[in-house]
């Protein structure tokens, strides 16, 4: 289903009205885009920011060996690229990915942080957001270093798993990531991730079904 602008954290505080108004102001293009397309690549300069109308996308960070870590999965009303709006034509340092079928809008860097001479009522409200939604990119980063700090796979899973708990407010949730998906963002071989994840329902800490998990809550490292 395709999200309202006005429900999403970039236009917040917005009436839909207003944000009509602003979108030829921003070049806002919407684009549509199929499972596995790249929608921004690595190393071309960032011009636009995205926010998803629908679907998902996900931020994957490559080595020249063609290693890739995903470093944050995208739904609906979720902004990318917005880091670059603040540094005009620097190269992007991750690949953009469509996870599934997905829309999304488009909108000029450019036009973001540097009003027209109309200068539009709700501009100053635009940037005060990007700016809250830049910081809250930077602590997720922070996080995902948390998980990967860790030597061992179990203990990486159960930092993350910790915090899907601590988010959701409960011990059954499901995560955003496929298996590859999930060991990328942790850092780790996809075989040795399933085969940690076997190791641990087997212990009795988890139990799982496909991205839905459930977390014993006596459940301990051993």
């Amino acid at each position: 289903m395709r999200i309202n602008l006005a429900n999403t954290r970039l236009f917040r505080g917005m009436e839909p009205t207003d944000i009509d108004g602003m979108l030829g102001c921003l070049h806002a293009k919407a684009r549509t885009y199929k499972k596995g397309d790249i929608i921004f690549v690595e190393g071309a300069p960032a011009e636009q920011i995205g926010v998803v109308l629908s679907g998902r996308v996900i931020i994957e960070l490559g080595d020249v060996w063609g290693n890739n870590s995903v470093l944050s999965s995208i739904d609906p009303g979720g902004v990318f690229a917005e880091a670059y709006a603040c540094v005009p034509g620097e190269p992007l340092m991750v690949n953009v990915t469509a996870a599934e079928d997905t829309e999304a809008l488009l909108l000029n860097t450019g036009r973001v942080m540097n009003p027209c001479s109309n200068v539009c009522p709700y501009h100053m409200q635009l940037v005060r957001n990007l700016l809250t939604l830049c910081a809250e990119k930077n602590l997720q980063l922070s996080r995902r270093i948390l998980h990967t700090a860790p030597k061992s796979i179990r203990k990486r899973l159960l930092s993350y798993f910790s915090e899907c708990i601590k988010r959701t407010g409960s011990y059954s949730f499901d995560i955003p990531y496929n298996r590859q998906q999930l060991a990328d963002y942790l850092s780790v071989e996809r075989s040795a991730l399933s085969n940690e994840l076997s190791l641990m329902q087997r212990d009795g800490l988890i139990h799982y079904d496909k991205n839905h998990f459930v977390i014993m809550e006596c459940g301990k490292e051993r």
